[in-house]
């Protein structure tokens, strides 16, 4: 259990808490959510101590053990990847190298061997005796082998240093886990093992990520940032928003019946209610979700950019032909001799390592030459590509992003046009005044989707679009994706954006060659499970 009393934290003029009154209680996973800026991360790192609220204060039960995700991948480097995990739990850490550093003595008194029978209780009384079992086993959930475990951490890959300090916040059953961003850099294996983890955990986690799949699967509350103010939600992120966006509406509509809306109110409960990522919690949360008033739902602050994809001119039934085609890298085949037709109606997603993905796109682009093969588009066709490195599209010295919009607008390029179509991007009044060269990496992505929805081509190649954006960006994105009438060809980590656009994966193996299935990404992922079975 952790609780925040009367929490207030501003920085100059600008207040990012007041008065915050939040309890998290054991057996629960709450999701921590909030607009970009709003201060999630310091949130976190008020809770682990990091950072002192200005008021208020953050109390934990007696005796209770708080773990928080490392942020610093370099912290480690002097220590192997066993011990590394093994001092996620601090006091054990520091029994047992006190307990060593006796045994290490040339001399050993009668004191030193009644400090060390003290240390050896207290020892077995923290599990010491299976900590490196434990820490192991952690370790080859998230796909670090049992070579690896007695490396340096600085002899490490970034993504498994990454893996190590999850496991490090993971081990001995912290009675408080704090977790910003754990997904990052985690394969799907991975994920799926810390989903299971989690939604086995008995304790308190408090978890802040981008993954809207994970966080739907995992949490049971949603611990809204809005306002300066934490509002609590019982149930996953999908039922926040559907929830929010409810609010939104009833507002909006003053003039219905109180009686209508409270009828609208309990469609939507009942749809989400049964709906629970903890099967051991799914009665007492369906009994909290029958508890909710017409005014306990709340609209947010939040500003979603208007995301819609529309096509200058209908697609032909020949898309896509590809004969052949072969690449490589660093003198080793990412592909060899692929071949594949893409339809009208296809929404693929393109799965494999990241530098075949994008020699795929970059080569179907014309950015690159295939080594063999060749491919050919549809004469109906026109295709827009979001690059997964766009930064050369931002160093051309315009003054404003009016300016730099205006190049990709072909049929109306007045000031008045192109503010209004960045207003909708989340770029208003003043903000369209910026230097395209100083934008953060969320507002480059929203620069580079405007420039595609202005082309109005009817196929998209999207390379990792999702990277950089917020929560609310990401679902404006998703939702303008499902709508789109073209062709799309798409890379993506995110596991609801997947599943809820694509209708055929196509992945690249690690032979070069490729598996083509009409499927969706759920779909897909069972099948491969049903194949490695036989």
């Amino acid at each position: 259990m952790i609780q925040v009393s009367g929490v207030g934290l501003r920085y100059g003029d600008r207040k990012l808490f007041d008065d915050v009154n939040i309890k998290f209680t054991p057996g629960n996973c709450y999701g921590l959510i909030g607009a970009n800026g709003a201060g999630k991360s310091t949130f976190i790192k008020i809770l682990s101590g990091d950072i002192e609220a200005q008021e208020g204060n953050v109390s934990m039960g007696k005796d209770e053990r708080l773990s928080v995700l490392k942020q610093n991948h370099f912290e480690y480097d002097e220590f192997n990847v066993l011990d590394t995990v093994v001092m996620g739990n601090k006091r054990l850490w520091e029994v047992k190298a006190e307990k060593d550093a006796i045994y290490a003595k040339e001399e050993f008194s009668d004191e030193d061997g009644m400090r060390a029978a003290e240390l050896e209780g207290e020892f077995a009384d923290l599990n010491g005796w299976e900590a490196e079992s434990e820490a192991a086993t952690l370790l080859g959930g998230l796909g670090i082998g049992d070579e690896l475990h007695y490396m340096m951490m600085a002899d490490l890959e970034g993504s498994d240093k990454v893996k190590v300090l999850l496991a490090q916040a993971l081990f001995g059953k912290p009675d408080v886990l704090l977790l910003d961003e754990p997904t990052n850099h985690l394969d799907i294996k991975a994920i799926k093992w810390l989903e299971d983890f989690l939604m086995n955990f008995d304790n308190t986690v408090i978890v802040v990520s981008h993954d809207r799949h994970f966080i739907n699967k995992v949490c049971t509350h949603i611990a809204d940032l809005d306002f300066g103010k934490i509002k609590l939600y019982v149930g996953n992120y999908d039922f926040w928003y559907e929830s929010s966006q409810l609010a939104q509406k009833l507002m909006a509509d003053q003039n219905a019946k109180k009686e209508e809306k409270i009828k609208e109110l309990k469609e939507f409960v009942a749809r989400f209610s049964a709906n629970a990522s903890k099967s051991s919690q799914a009665t007492s949360r369906k009994k909290m979700l029958d508890k909710i008033e017409l005014d306990d739902i709340q609209p947010s602050s939040r500003k979603y950019p208007f995301i819609n994809f529309q096509i200058g001119r209908e697609i032909g039934n020949d898309v896509l032909t590809v004969d052949g085609l072969t690449a490589s890298h660093e003198g080793q085949n990412v592909f060899k001799d692929i071949r594949f037709n893409m339809n009208k109606e296809d929404k693929i997603i393109l799965l494999g390592s990241p530098i075949a993905k994008s020699a795929l796109m970059d080569i179907l682009t014309e950015r690159k030459a295939a080594e063999a093969g060749t491919f050919k588009w549809g004469v109906t066709t026109s295709q827009s590509y979001f690059e997964m490195d766009h930064d050369q599209y931002f160093g051309g010295g315009e003054k404003s992003l009016v300016e730099w919009l205006r190049p990709y607008s072909p049929e109306d390029e007045t000031e008045s046009f192109l503010r209004g179509f960045l207003g909708r991007m989340l770029f208003s009044g003043e903000e369209v005044k910026k230097s395209p060269g100083v934008l953060s990496g969320g507002e480059k992505v929203r620069c580079m989707l405007s420039k595609m929805m202005l082309n109005n081509s009817n196929v998209l190649l999207l390379d990792e679009p999702t990277n950089h954006l917020d929560l609310e960006s990401i679902q404006a994105l998703n939702e303008g994706l499902i709508r789109f009438k073209g062709a799309m060809l798409f890379t993506s980590h995110d596991h609801q954006f997947i599943q809820t656009i694509a209708n055929r994966v196509i992945e690249i193996r690690e032979d070069g060659s490729i598996l083509d299935k009409p499927l969706t990404y759920d779909e897909f992922l069972e099948w491969k499970d049903k194949e490695k079975i036989k």
